[in-house]
Protein backbone atom coordinates (compact mmCIF):
# COMPACT_ATOMS: atom_id res chain seq x y z
CA UNK A 1 0.00 0.00 0.00
CA UNK A 2 0.97 3.23 -0.97
CA UNK A 3 0.35 6.98 0.40
CA UNK A 4 -0.67 9.52 -2.54
CA UNK A 5 -1.39 12.63 -0.83
CA UNK A 6 -3.24 13.26 2.32
CA UNK A 7 -5.77 10.39 3.69
CA UNK A 8 -5.63 8.68 -0.26
CA UNK A 9 -4.58 5.05 -0.22
CA UNK A 10 -3.47 3.55 -3.42
CA UNK A 11 -3.59 -0.25 -3.13
CA UNK A 12 0.02 -1.33 -5.20
CA UNK A 13 -0.33 -4.35 -7.16
CA UNK A 14 0.73 -7.53 -6.08
CA UNK A 15 4.30 -8.71 -6.62
CA UNK A 16 4.62 -11.54 -9.89
CA UNK A 17 6.88 -13.72 -9.53
CA UNK A 18 8.47 -15.08 -13.11
CA UNK A 19 8.31 -18.59 -14.04
CA UNK A 20 10.40 -20.33 -16.90
CA UNK A 21 8.48 -20.61 -19.68
CA UNK A 22 8.20 -23.33 -22.02
CA UNK A 23 10.34 -21.55 -24.63
CA UNK A 24 13.20 -21.03 -22.03
CA UNK A 25 12.66 -24.83 -21.02
CA UNK A 26 13.24 -25.77 -24.76
CA UNK A 27 16.08 -23.70 -25.52
CA UNK A 28 18.10 -25.00 -22.12
CA UNK A 29 17.58 -28.00 -23.53
CA UNK A 30 18.82 -27.65 -26.60
CA UNK A 31 22.14 -26.08 -25.28
CA UNK A 32 22.71 -29.13 -23.40
CA UNK A 33 21.98 -31.56 -26.33
CA UNK A 34 24.11 -29.57 -28.69
CA UNK A 35 26.83 -29.79 -25.30
CA UNK A 36 26.40 -33.28 -25.51
CA UNK A 37 26.60 -33.92 -29.13
CA UNK A 38 29.97 -32.00 -29.05
CA UNK A 39 31.50 -33.77 -25.96
CA UNK A 40 30.69 -36.80 -27.75
CA UNK A 41 32.22 -35.88 -31.12
CA UNK A 42 35.34 -34.61 -29.35
CA UNK A 43 36.24 -38.19 -28.04
CA UNK A 44 35.29 -39.59 -31.46
CA UNK A 45 38.00 -37.40 -33.14
CA UNK A 46 39.84 -37.98 -30.14
CA UNK A 47 39.49 -41.70 -30.45
CA UNK A 48 40.43 -41.64 -34.21
CA UNK A 49 43.33 -39.60 -34.18
CA UNK A 50 44.35 -42.36 -31.42
CA UNK A 51 43.60 -45.29 -33.52
CA UNK A 52 45.94 -43.51 -36.41
CA UNK A 53 48.87 -42.69 -33.96
CA UNK A 54 48.75 -46.45 -32.78
CA UNK A 55 48.60 -47.69 -36.62
CA UNK A 56 51.52 -45.74 -37.58
CA UNK A 57 53.36 -46.81 -34.52
CA UNK A 58 52.49 -50.63 -35.03
CA UNK A 59 53.21 -50.94 -38.36
CA UNK A 60 57.11 -50.05 -37.51
CA UNK A 61 57.42 -52.19 -35.02
CA UNK A 62 55.77 -54.12 -37.90
CA UNK A 63 58.59 -53.89 -40.28
CA UNK A 64 60.94 -54.08 -37.74
CA UNK A 65 60.05 -57.29 -36.57
CA UNK A 66 59.76 -59.07 -39.85
CA UNK A 67 63.11 -57.55 -40.86
CA UNK A 68 64.50 -59.19 -37.82
CA UNK A 69 62.91 -62.18 -37.69
CA UNK A 70 63.88 -62.95 -41.62
CA UNK A 71 67.28 -61.69 -40.72
CA UNK A 72 68.39 -64.40 -37.68
CA UNK A 73 67.85 -66.93 -41.13
CA UNK A 74 70.91 -64.90 -42.68
CA UNK A 75 73.01 -64.83 -39.88
CA UNK A 76 72.53 -68.83 -39.19
CA UNK A 77 74.65 -68.96 -42.32
CA UNK A 78 76.48 -66.33 -42.25
CA UNK A 79 79.02 -65.24 -39.51
CA UNK A 80 78.91 -61.07 -38.55
CA UNK A 81 82.17 -61.08 -39.11
CA UNK A 82 81.72 -61.71 -42.48
CA UNK A 83 78.78 -59.47 -42.67
CA UNK A 84 80.17 -56.27 -41.50
CA UNK A 85 84.02 -57.23 -42.50
CA UNK A 86 84.22 -58.54 -45.53
CA UNK A 87 85.04 -56.74 -48.80
CA UNK A 88 83.45 -59.21 -51.45
CA UNK A 89 79.60 -58.91 -52.22
CA UNK A 90 78.71 -62.26 -54.33
CA UNK A 91 75.98 -63.56 -52.97
CA UNK A 92 74.44 -65.03 -56.58
CA UNK A 93 78.18 -66.42 -57.66
CA UNK A 94 79.83 -69.57 -56.49
CA UNK A 95 82.33 -68.85 -53.89
CA UNK A 96 79.74 -66.90 -52.43
CA UNK A 97 80.48 -63.78 -50.21
CA UNK A 98 78.78 -62.21 -48.18
CA UNK A 99 80.84 -58.82 -47.09
CA UNK A 100 78.70 -55.65 -47.40
CA UNK A 101 81.28 -53.40 -47.10
CA UNK A 102 80.82 -52.71 -51.32
CA UNK A 103 77.25 -52.22 -51.07
CA UNK A 104 77.56 -49.43 -47.73
CA UNK A 105 80.59 -47.28 -49.67
CA UNK A 106 78.43 -47.34 -52.76
CA UNK A 107 75.34 -45.89 -50.70
CA UNK A 108 77.79 -43.57 -49.09
CA UNK A 109 79.46 -42.32 -52.48
CA UNK A 110 76.09 -41.72 -54.02
CA UNK A 111 74.40 -39.87 -50.92
CA UNK A 112 77.82 -37.93 -50.60
CA UNK A 113 77.84 -36.48 -54.03
CA UNK A 114 74.30 -35.96 -53.71
CA UNK A 115 74.52 -33.95 -50.90
CA UNK A 116 77.83 -32.08 -51.88
CA UNK A 117 75.51 -31.15 -54.56
CA UNK A 118 72.00 -30.18 -52.63
CA UNK A 119 73.86 -28.08 -49.97
CA UNK A 120 75.42 -25.25 -51.67
CA UNK A 121 72.01 -24.69 -53.94
CA UNK A 122 69.80 -25.64 -51.40
CA UNK A 123 71.05 -23.47 -48.53
CA UNK A 124 71.76 -20.77 -51.40
CA UNK A 125 68.15 -20.76 -52.67
CA UNK A 126 67.08 -20.63 -48.69
CA UNK A 127 69.50 -17.55 -48.40
CA UNK A 128 68.03 -15.91 -50.75
CA UNK A 129 64.20 -16.20 -50.26
CA UNK A 130 64.65 -15.68 -46.54
CA UNK A 131 66.89 -12.68 -46.51
CA UNK A 132 66.57 -10.83 -50.34
CA UNK A 133 63.30 -11.91 -51.93
CA UNK A 134 60.25 -9.92 -51.74
CA UNK A 135 56.95 -11.91 -50.64
CA UNK A 136 55.29 -12.24 -54.23
CA UNK A 137 58.98 -13.45 -54.73
CA UNK A 138 58.93 -15.65 -52.93
CA UNK A 139 55.11 -16.73 -52.36
CA UNK A 140 56.09 -17.87 -56.36
CA UNK A 141 59.46 -19.34 -56.37
CA UNK A 142 58.96 -21.17 -53.37
CA UNK A 143 56.17 -23.80 -54.27
CA UNK A 144 58.08 -23.55 -58.37
CA UNK A 145 61.27 -25.05 -56.33
CA UNK A 146 59.19 -27.58 -54.81
CA UNK A 147 57.82 -29.07 -57.71
CA UNK A 148 61.43 -30.86 -58.04
CA UNK A 149 60.35 -32.79 -55.07
CA UNK A 150 57.33 -34.13 -56.91
CA UNK A 151 59.02 -35.19 -60.06
CA UNK A 152 58.98 -39.44 -59.65
CA UNK A 153 62.47 -40.75 -59.17
CA UNK A 154 62.24 -42.86 -61.84
CA UNK A 155 62.29 -39.82 -64.42
CA UNK A 156 65.22 -38.81 -62.60
CA UNK A 157 67.06 -42.40 -63.33
CA UNK A 158 66.59 -41.84 -66.94
CA UNK A 159 67.39 -38.24 -66.87
CA UNK A 160 70.83 -39.73 -65.10
CA UNK A 161 71.27 -42.28 -67.66
CA UNK A 162 70.35 -40.58 -71.12
CA UNK A 163 71.07 -36.88 -70.46
CA UNK A 164 73.96 -36.64 -67.68
CA UNK A 165 76.05 -39.35 -68.34
CA UNK A 166 76.71 -38.09 -71.85
CA UNK A 167 77.38 -34.91 -70.81
CA UNK A 168 79.99 -36.26 -68.30
CA UNK A 169 81.54 -38.44 -70.95
CA UNK A 170 82.32 -35.39 -72.73
CA UNK A 171 84.19 -34.51 -69.78
CA UNK A 172 85.83 -37.87 -68.55
CA UNK A 173 86.37 -39.91 -71.55
CA UNK A 174 86.86 -43.23 -69.99
CA UNK A 175 83.70 -43.43 -68.04
CA UNK A 176 81.35 -45.59 -68.08
CA UNK A 177 77.74 -45.60 -68.73
CA UNK A 178 76.77 -47.08 -65.22
CA UNK A 179 78.45 -44.41 -62.82
CA UNK A 180 78.83 -43.36 -59.45
CA UNK A 181 78.88 -40.09 -60.69
CA UNK A 182 76.19 -38.88 -62.30
CA UNK A 183 73.68 -40.64 -60.11
CA UNK A 184 74.91 -38.87 -57.23
CA UNK A 185 74.47 -35.40 -59.44
CA UNK A 186 70.88 -35.99 -59.95
CA UNK A 187 70.23 -37.33 -56.48
CA UNK A 188 71.30 -34.01 -55.06
CA UNK A 189 68.85 -32.13 -57.80
CA UNK A 190 66.32 -34.10 -56.07
CA UNK A 191 66.54 -33.42 -52.52
CA UNK A 192 67.48 -29.71 -53.33
CA UNK A 193 63.88 -29.04 -52.04
CA UNK A 194 63.95 -30.70 -49.48
CA UNK A 195 67.24 -28.65 -48.02
CA UNK A 196 66.04 -25.06 -49.17
CA UNK A 197 62.45 -25.26 -48.00
CA UNK A 198 63.22 -26.81 -44.73
CA UNK A 199 66.08 -24.42 -44.26
CA UNK A 200 64.36 -21.13 -45.58
CA UNK A 201 61.64 -21.97 -42.92
CA UNK A 202 64.25 -21.94 -40.50
CA UNK A 203 65.90 -18.59 -41.51
CA UNK A 204 62.16 -17.01 -41.84
CA UNK A 205 61.13 -18.04 -38.15
CA UNK A 206 64.34 -16.29 -36.81
CA UNK A 207 63.10 -12.97 -35.25
CA UNK A 208 63.26 -9.70 -37.17
CA UNK A 209 64.61 -7.72 -34.42
CA UNK A 210 68.02 -9.47 -35.01
CA UNK A 211 68.02 -8.47 -38.49
CA UNK A 212 67.08 -5.00 -36.89
CA UNK A 213 70.29 -4.94 -34.47
CA UNK A 214 72.48 -6.06 -36.99
CA UNK A 215 71.42 -3.58 -39.43
CA UNK A 216 71.73 -0.81 -36.98
CA UNK A 217 74.90 -1.89 -36.31
CA UNK A 218 76.10 -1.19 -39.92
CA UNK A 219 76.37 -5.00 -41.19
CA UNK A 220 75.44 -5.71 -44.89
CA UNK A 221 72.45 -7.76 -45.46
CA UNK A 222 75.12 -10.62 -46.55
CA UNK A 223 76.33 -10.62 -43.04
CA UNK A 224 73.24 -10.76 -41.48
CA UNK A 225 72.28 -13.54 -43.81
CA UNK A 226 75.63 -15.09 -42.96
CA UNK A 227 76.48 -14.24 -39.07
CA UNK A 228 73.33 -13.49 -38.03
CA UNK A 229 70.27 -15.39 -39.58
CA UNK A 230 72.43 -18.67 -40.37
CA UNK A 231 73.63 -19.05 -36.83
CA UNK A 232 70.24 -18.79 -35.00
CA UNK A 233 68.65 -21.15 -37.46
CA UNK A 234 71.18 -23.43 -37.42
CA UNK A 235 69.42 -26.17 -35.84
CA UNK A 236 66.80 -26.29 -37.97
CA UNK A 237 69.57 -25.96 -41.57
CA UNK A 238 71.44 -29.30 -39.81
CA UNK A 239 68.12 -30.68 -39.55
CA UNK A 240 67.33 -30.19 -43.47
CA UNK A 241 70.61 -31.49 -44.36
CA UNK A 242 70.40 -34.47 -42.04
CA UNK A 243 66.86 -35.10 -43.29
CA UNK A 244 68.37 -35.13 -47.39
CA UNK A 245 71.14 -37.15 -46.71
CA UNK A 246 68.97 -39.86 -45.22
CA UNK A 247 66.72 -39.25 -48.17
CA UNK A 248 69.71 -39.93 -50.04
CA UNK A 249 70.90 -43.01 -48.70
CA UNK A 250 67.55 -44.42 -48.98
CA UNK A 251 66.82 -43.47 -52.33
CA UNK A 252 66.25 -46.88 -54.93
CA UNK A 253 64.68 -46.05 -58.61
CA UNK A 254 68.08 -43.28 -59.71
CA UNK A 255 70.99 -45.80 -58.20
CA UNK A 256 69.06 -48.82 -59.59
CA UNK A 257 68.67 -47.04 -63.36
CA UNK A 258 72.25 -44.88 -63.49
CA UNK A 259 74.84 -46.27 -60.79
CA UNK A 260 75.21 -49.72 -61.90
CA UNK A 261 75.25 -53.31 -60.47
CA UNK A 262 78.46 -54.06 -59.90
CA UNK A 263 79.74 -53.71 -55.34
CA UNK A 264 82.84 -52.33 -55.29
CA UNK A 265 84.67 -51.34 -52.67
CA UNK A 266 86.06 -47.88 -54.34
CA UNK A 267 85.37 -44.15 -53.89
CA UNK A 268 86.24 -43.49 -57.46
CA UNK A 269 82.66 -41.54 -58.36
CA UNK A 270 83.22 -42.47 -62.22
CA UNK A 271 83.20 -46.09 -62.00
CA UNK A 272 79.78 -48.49 -62.09
CA UNK A 273 78.95 -49.13 -58.36
CA UNK A 274 75.99 -50.93 -56.27
CA UNK A 275 74.12 -49.46 -53.27
CA UNK A 276 72.40 -51.15 -50.67
CA UNK A 277 68.89 -49.96 -52.31
CA UNK A 278 69.74 -51.38 -55.58
CA UNK A 279 70.94 -54.64 -54.43
CA UNK A 280 67.39 -55.12 -53.15
CA UNK A 281 65.68 -54.17 -55.99
CA UNK A 282 68.26 -56.19 -58.08
CA UNK A 283 67.16 -59.50 -56.07
CA UNK A 284 63.51 -59.11 -54.89
CA UNK A 285 62.57 -59.87 -59.06
CA UNK A 286 61.41 -63.13 -58.04
CA UNK A 287 64.46 -64.99 -59.50
CA UNK A 288 65.84 -66.10 -56.19
CA UNK A 289 64.58 -69.18 -54.43
CA UNK A 290 62.76 -68.97 -51.24
CA UNK A 291 64.26 -69.62 -48.19
CA UNK A 292 67.67 -69.80 -49.06
CA UNK A 293 71.16 -67.48 -47.88
CA UNK A 294 70.37 -65.45 -50.56
CA UNK A 295 66.83 -64.80 -50.32
CA UNK A 296 67.85 -63.90 -46.56
CA UNK A 297 70.26 -60.93 -47.67
CA UNK A 298 67.35 -58.86 -48.86
CA UNK A 299 66.29 -58.80 -44.97
CA UNK A 300 69.95 -58.65 -43.36
CA UNK A 301 70.75 -55.78 -46.21
CA UNK A 302 67.44 -54.04 -45.76
CA UNK A 303 67.86 -53.91 -41.54
CA UNK A 304 71.16 -52.70 -42.01
CA UNK A 305 69.60 -49.68 -44.15
CA UNK A 306 67.04 -49.08 -41.31
CA UNK A 307 69.39 -48.93 -38.64
CA UNK A 308 71.63 -46.69 -41.24
CA UNK A 309 68.88 -44.47 -41.15
CA UNK A 310 67.26 -44.63 -37.87
CA UNK A 311 70.97 -43.26 -36.72
CA UNK A 312 70.97 -39.98 -38.73
CA UNK A 313 67.85 -39.35 -37.83
CA UNK A 314 68.80 -39.76 -34.35
CA UNK A 315 71.83 -37.84 -34.97
CA UNK A 316 69.59 -34.98 -36.18
CA UNK A 317 67.08 -34.92 -33.38
CA UNK A 318 69.98 -34.59 -30.86
CA UNK A 319 71.13 -31.85 -32.76
CA UNK A 320 67.78 -29.89 -33.07
CA UNK A 321 67.42 -30.37 -29.34
CA UNK A 322 71.00 -29.73 -28.20
CA UNK A 323 70.99 -26.27 -30.02
CA UNK A 324 67.57 -25.38 -30.74
CA UNK A 325 67.31 -21.23 -30.17
CA UNK A 326 63.87 -20.12 -28.54
CA UNK A 327 62.39 -17.00 -29.10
Amino acid sequence: MKLVGRGTRVESAPTKVAHPGPSTTAKESLTSRRRRRNRLWEVGVSRLLLICALVSIFTTLGIVIMLVWQTVGFFREVSFLEFFTGTKWTPMFEPANFGVLPLVAGTFLTAAIAILVALPIGLGAAIYLSEYAKDRVRRTLKPTLEVLAGVPTVVYGYFALTFVTPVLQEIFPNMIVFNALSAGLVMGIMIIPMVSSLSEDAMYAVPRSLRDAAYALGSTRFEVAIRVVMPAAVSGIVAACILALSRAVGETMIVAIAAGSTPRLTLNPVESIQTMTAYIVQISLGETPHGTVEYYTIFAVGLLLFFMTLVMNLIGQWFVKRYRHRY
